[in-house]
């Protein structure tokens, strides 16, 4: 697939650099450790806006293959962080706008990492879609771009094909999560093994799951999405949920799945699952502890769900994919 990682001036450098890093590592250095023919799996490209080399933020200089107008279509836009002078980094992109609306016309996937998210809603990519960005840019992101759904207690966002990252540091979750994305679960755990990076996280509670489909009108539902997402580790029933939603039971249990496509209790056991399968490949703990962790006080009937959404059962998992194979 072809990548192209867009420069900015006065930008965050590791925004740029672990993109470039990551997609070129993907199906190359682990290959490589094993003694194995590499599969390179990404062709990756720098470009500024006018081609020139660009200075970063603290003092690293950062020379482009090309400008972004040499390139006509490209699968995957990574566009680096901007610096601290917003007004002005927003007004010396402006000739990026159009690229970037002409490149998610063909298809693109946009994504980009803490104040580079500036840049796409700007461009007006994010309207209507749900996006994070740095903590400390959202209540002026607010102000705006008031058209964004902004959710800044989530390191990573997906909505139609535009991927966003909060912080600095994001940038790896995001690449990862986009290796994920677009060739696969195994390559994304074999890269971070080689990198030595834990799997992405998206979320900024402590644990890491798949971004649930929030991308509808339904905001009761959502609610209680976001609710299930910060507590999945509770006993729930369905008619807790149905009252947090202010509906009755039957009611709620139809919406949910319309807008979700899966029933209240299958959601939040593919939650739950998710998050065990970031703390298998994470984390230190048992079986038996990760069970309970994520909300299940029967191990066999955790391991039973577990099979069933992956194929594998917890220590399978755990030995093909965890990101230390020391655990």
């Amino acid at each position: 697939m072809d990548v192209t990682v867009v420069l900015v001036e006065g930008g965050a450098p590791s925004t740029a650099v672990a993109p470039v890093e990551i997609f070129r590592s993907a199906g190359v250095l682990w290959s490589n450790l094993l003694h194995d023919p590499p599969h390179p799996c990404f062709q990756v490209r720098t470009a500024s806006l006018d081609g020139k080399p660009v200075n970063t933020l603290f003092g690293l200089a950062l020379t482009p293959d090309c400008s972004v107008l040499d390139i006509t279509a490209t699968d995957l836009v990574v566009i680096a962080a901007i610096g601290v002078d917003f007004e002005a980094a927003c007004l010396a992109h402006k000739d990026l706008y159009p690229w970037l609306r002409e490149q998610y016309r063909q298809g693109s996937v946009i994504a980009a990492s803490c104040a580079g998210v500036v840049l796409v809603a700007e461009a007006g990519l994010l309207d209507g879609k749900s996006a994070t960005t740095h903590w400390g840019l959202v209540d002026v992101c607010r102000q705006r771009y008031p058209l964004v759904n902004w959710q800044p207690e989530r390191i990573l966002t997906d909505s139609e094909n535009i991927v966003c990252g909060g912080g600095v540091y994001s940038a790896v979750d995001l690449s990862l999560y986009l290796v994920e994305k677009l060739r696969g679960h195994r390559l994304a755990m074999e890269t971070a093994r080689a990198l030595v990076l834990k799997t992405p996280r998206v979320w900024q509670i402590g644990y890491s799951t798949d971004p649930p489909n929030i991308d509808h009108d339904d905001e009761r539902i959502a609610r209680v999405q976001e609710w299930l997402l910060q507590n999945f580790d509770e006993p729930v029933s369905a008619d807790k949920l149905a009252a947090k939603a202010n509906m009755s039971q039957s009611t709620f249990s139809r919406r949910f799945k319309k807008v979700t496509g899966e029933t209240p209790t299958n959601y939040l056991h593919g939650l739950r699952v998710n998050v065990a399968r970031h703390l298998l490949e994470n984390d230190q703990r048992s079986v038996q502890e990760i069970s309970y962790a994520v909300g299940y006080s029967d191990v066999r009937h955790f391991r039973t769900l577990f099979i069933r959404y992956t194929g594998l059962s917890p220590r399978e998992y755990r030995k093909q994919f965890a990101a230390n194979p020391a655990y």
